[in-house]
């Protein structure tokens, strides 16, 4: 192993150091609500990325709304099928009461590190 002759000096010690500093952090802010946010990170204020919803709640309440015309023209183009169509709109509502119960869920576990994390 390599060892150093003699012992390095605070003039060639600074001399090295002087390149090594810290930097800003690039900030933008959020087309969605015009908060500061970090570039290339979900926004803390409203949850959105790219103008796009990033946390669960936000996209299972955006698939529910993109869901509920889909279902209606559906429902109209097959009025001989409509015992299957309950059937899977009862199935559908299951998966989504338990999606909606999973997003609860994960927002309190994040509500209580929020909360551990100020104390």
């Amino acid at each position: 192993m390599a060892v150093p002759k003699k012992r390095t000096g605070h003039s060639a010690q600074g001399s090295r150091r002087s390149n090594w500093k810290a930097t800003k952090p690039e900030t933008t802010k959020c087309p969605n609500c015009g908060a500061t946010v970090l570039a290339h990170t979900v926004c803390t204020e409203c949850g959105t990325y790219k103008g796009q919803p990033v946390k669960l709640a936000d996209k299972a309440a955006a698939a529910a709304e993109a869901a509920k015309p889909a279902k209606k023209a559906a429902a109209k183009k097959s009025t001989a099928k409509k015992t299957s169509t309950k059937k899977a709109e009862t199935e559908e509502a299951k998966v989504e009461e338990v999606k909606v119960e999973e997003t609860k869920k994960e927002e309190k576990k994040v509500a209580k590190k929020a909360a551990k994390k100020e104390e």
